[in-house]
C-alpha cells in the first residue's frame, strides 16, 4: 500500500509511523514494568490514574514537565544539554530499519545489522556525556563506569550477532528473517544468550546497573538532571529496551515468522508479540536479580560472554562451510 504512494508522502508517513511507535512502545513498556513488577513484588502501587492505574505514566509526564530545568553552576552547559538527545536520538535511528514484517520496514538499507549496531551503541555515549559534563564526581564515577560497560560488553554482542550473519550469509536484517529456521532456536543458542545479556548491560539495566547504583553514587551520571531531560533519559532506557527487543526478535526468533501467517500486519503482530516476550525477561532481571559489583560485571564480559560468543562463531562458520 505505501509503495503505491508518492514517494515524498510514503517518506513522510513512514517517518511519522516510527516516531509514533517510538514514543508510544517505550511507554507501554514502562506501564507493563509498573505492573509486572507490582504483581511479582506482591505491591499494589498507584491505582488512581485511569483503570488499574494505567495512565500513572501520563501523570507522571506531567509532573516532569512541571519541574524546573536546572544547570549546575560547575557544568559543561552545551555537553549537559547535549547529553539526553544523544541518549535518545540512536535509538530512534536505530528503530527505522528494524523490518517488522516481510512487507514493511521504515528503511531497508543495506547492512542494516550493522546500522543497527552501530547507531544503538551511540546512546551509551549521551551516559558518558551527562557524567563529565555535570561537573559533579559521583557523576562522573557513573559515566566513567557507563563507557567501561559499553567497550567491555559491545565486542560479545557484534561477535553474537555476527554469528546469526554468517548463518544467513547476509548483513540485512530482512535477509536474516527470511534465512532463518527453527532449528537456530537450538544452533544460535549461545550466540542468543550473549546477545540478550550484552544488551542488559548496554542499557544499564540490572543486574548491570552499577553506573547508576543509587546506593553508590547517588544516580550516577543522571544525579544533576531534573524535568523533561531527566525524562528523555527514562524514555531513552526504554526505547534501547524496544529496540534491543526488536533486535533480538529478529536475530534468533524468526522476527515476522510465525505458524499461522507472516505476512503484512500479522506479521508485524508476530514480532510485537516476540518483542514483548522479550521485554519481559529484561524486566524479570530487575525483579529477580542483585546488582552485581563492577569487577563481576567486567569478568562477566571478559572470561564468559567474550568466548562464548567466539566458540559459537567458530562452530557457525564450520557449519556453513561445511554445509555449502
Amino acid at each position: 500500500m505505501l509503495a503505491e504512494l508518492p514517494v515524498a508522502m510514503e517518506v513522510v508517513l513512514k517517518a511519522v509511523i516510527v516516531v509514533a511507535a517510538f514514543l508510544v512502545l517505550p511507554l507501554a513498556l514502562g506501564q507493563l514494568e509498573h505492573k509486572l513488577m507490582g504483581h511479582m513484588q506482591g505491591r499494589l502501587g498507584p491505582m488512581e490514574a485511569g483503570p488499574h492505574g494505567i495512565l500513572q505514566l501520563v501523570a507522571d509526564g506531567i509532573k516532569f514537565v512541571q519541574k524546573e530545568d536546572v544547570i549546575p553552576a560547575a557544568a559543561d552547559r552545551p555537553m549537559f544539554r547535549l547529553a539526553p538527545a544523544v541518549a535518545l536520538i540512536p535509538y530512534l535511528v536505530a528503530l527505522a530499519v528494524i523490518p517488522w514484517s516481510a512487507t514493511w520496514v521504515a528503511a531497508d538499507v543495506p547492512a542494516s545489522l550493522l546500522f543497527a549496531l552501530a547507531a544503538t551503541s551511540v546512546g551509551v555515549i549521551g551516559t558518558l556525556m551527562a557524567g563529565w559534563g555535570s561537573g559533579n564526581k559521583y557523576a562522573l564515577i557513573g559515566g566513567m563506569r557507563a563507557g567501561a560497560q559499553l567497550v567491555s560488553y559491545e565486542l560479545p554482542m557484534v561477535l553474537s550477532a555476527a554469528s546469526v550473519a554468517i548463518a544467513a550469509g547476509t548483513l540485512s536484517l530482512t535477509g536474516i528473517v527470511q534465512e532463518w529456521s527453527w532449528w537456530w532456536l537450538a544452533w544460535q543458542a549461545p550466540a542468543a544468550f550473549v546477545f540478550l545479556a550484552a544488551a542488559v548491560a548496554e542499557l544499564q539495566r540490572t543486574p548491570f546497573d552499577a553506573p547508576v547504583a543509587d546506593a553508590e553514587i547517588v544516580f550516577g551520571p543522571l544525579t544533576e538532571y531534573t524535568g523533561l531531560r531527566f525524562a528523555f533519559f527514562l524514555l531513552a532506557e526504554y526505547a534501547g529496551m524496544v529496540v534491543m527487543a526488536l533486535l533480538f526478535t529478529v536475530l534468533f526468533l524468526g522476527g515476522w515468522r510465525g505458524p499461522w501467517g507472516d505476512i503484512g500486519w500479522v506479521g508485524a503482530l508476530w514480532t510485537l508479540l516476540k518483542a514483548t516476550v522479550v521485554g519481559a525477561v529484561i524486566l524479570w532481571f530487575r525483579v529477580a536479580w542483585p546488582r552485581v559489583r563492577e569487577d563481576q560485571l567486567q569478568s562477566f564480559a571478559w572470561l564468559v560472554l567474550l568466548p562464548i560468543a567466539l566458540v559459537q562463531l567458530a562452530v557457525t562458520a564450520v557449519v556453513v562451510v561445511a554445509i555449502s
